[in-house]
């Protein structure tokens, strides 16, 4: 087992979406809720560092000796939390992880899927109780919970539309767009971020440029690999 090189959110995400990295069946289903999700991103935004994680390199002449599965993406609490079980017939070796499933999945929901949840007072057999979320961060003010700094929140699209001068809401897998550092003053440009004033304008720069910097940049998956 070797310490490899670390590696970007937005790598380690592009290699689920590819289904380049698998679950074992040992490990078990997604079990975190919006809040540990959004507490996760914050934590990245802050720059804490998120444990290491565990990754298995398995050769092409293995896999067959093992169950693999897919990660979650569009998570629904009644209609799909199992992960689908993986196609192994191609041609090269999988990496599947060992060790931080659940966060993975948790950056690969925030950045690429939904989270739908039952809401209060609904019955679970009425389809309208599961509104699917987005993860979105609010771009001109912070996080009124004590306990975190940037104000993340899984929303409706409904909910999200609905700016003003204390919410003005990005989607956070938007910021797989921006691929460059001047795309984040083009977005607030093109958003008319300036018209709420120069210190809201400010602290959505500033927030937004750091989202971009967490998210494309900075190499935050550090991981062991166990090559067998």
């Amino acid at each position: 087992m070797a310490f490899v090189e670390p590696i970007s959110i937005k790598e380690a995400i592009d290699s689920v979406h590819k289904k380049d990295y698998l679950l074992p069946a040992i490990q078990r289903e997604f079990v975190w809720d919006t809040y540990q999700i959004e507490r996760l991103f914050d934590s990245l935004m802050r720059d804490y560092p998120i444990s290491s994680f565990l990754f298995w390199e398995v050769e092409k002449k293995n896999i067959k000796n093992y169950q693999f599965y897919e990660f979650v993406r569009e998570y629904h609490e009644r209609d799909n939390t199992h992960n689908p079980k993986a196609n192994i017939d191609g041609e090269s070796g999988i990496t599947a992880i060992l060790d931080g499933q659940q966060r993975l999945t948790s950056l690969y929901i925030g950045l690429k899927g939904t989270y739908a949840y039952k809401l209060p007072r609904k019955r679970w057999d009425n389809d309208s109780a599961f509104p699917k979320r987005k993860l979105c961060l609010n771009l001109v003010t912070s996080s009124k919970d004590g306990d975190l700094e940037y104000d993340f929140q899984f929303l409706t699209k409904k909910e999200y539309k609905q700016n003003d001068e204390s919410h003005v809401w990005f989607v956070v897998g938007d910021i797989l767009n921006l691929t460059e550092a001047v795309d984040v003053n083009d977005y607030l440009l093109e958003n008319d971020i300036s018209e709420l004033g120069k210190e809201k304008f400010r602290h959505a720069n500033k927030t937004l440029f750091k989202l971009y910097e967490v998210i494309q940049k900075n190499r935050s998956i550090n991981f062991f690999l166990e090559k067998r």
